[in-house]
């Protein structure tokens, strides 16, 4: 069971990710981009899953690089990964951390920081990756 000390720590571990902590959430950006970040259910979220139980909280939101991504993510399955009808359209899956891998969760926050780092960032933490 992954927790947000966790996300912290892989999150922490990308260069030049910052952590804030805004209303009582937690959130991780890179060259003030966010790409996760806590993310409560509203009212509408509860509303919209009806009789079905929702998955359970915390849940992390991840940025992709685009809906086609997010289609071939949430296509492959992977256990404790979903999307929920507020998220429709927009380039972020969602995470289940009771359910999640760790080996998950790392590959989604890395890609999460990927689509938000600048270029030359990205190009800087792949060679020093490939040494």
């Amino acid at each position: 069971m992954a927790t947000l000390d966790d996300v912290s720590r892989i999150a922490l571990g990308l260069p030049e990710v910052t952590e804030d902590d805004s209303r009582g959430t937690r959130s991780w950006a890179v060259a003030g981009k966010t790409f996760a970040w806590e993310r409560p259910y509203s009212k509408a979220d509860i509303k919209r899953f009806g009789d079905e139980t929702p998955p359970r909280q915390p849940i992390l939101a991840v940025r992709v690089e685009d809906l086609v991504e997010k289609e071939a993510v949430l296509a492959a399955g992977i256990k404790g990964i979903f999307t929920i009808p507020h998220f429709d359209g927009y380039a972020a899956v969602l995470i289940e951390l009771h359910k999640v891998g760790m080996r998950a969760l790392k590959d989604a926050i890395t890609d999460g920081w990927l689509a938000r780092a600048p270029r030359d960032l990205v190009e800087q933490h792949a060679s020093r990756l490939s040494r």
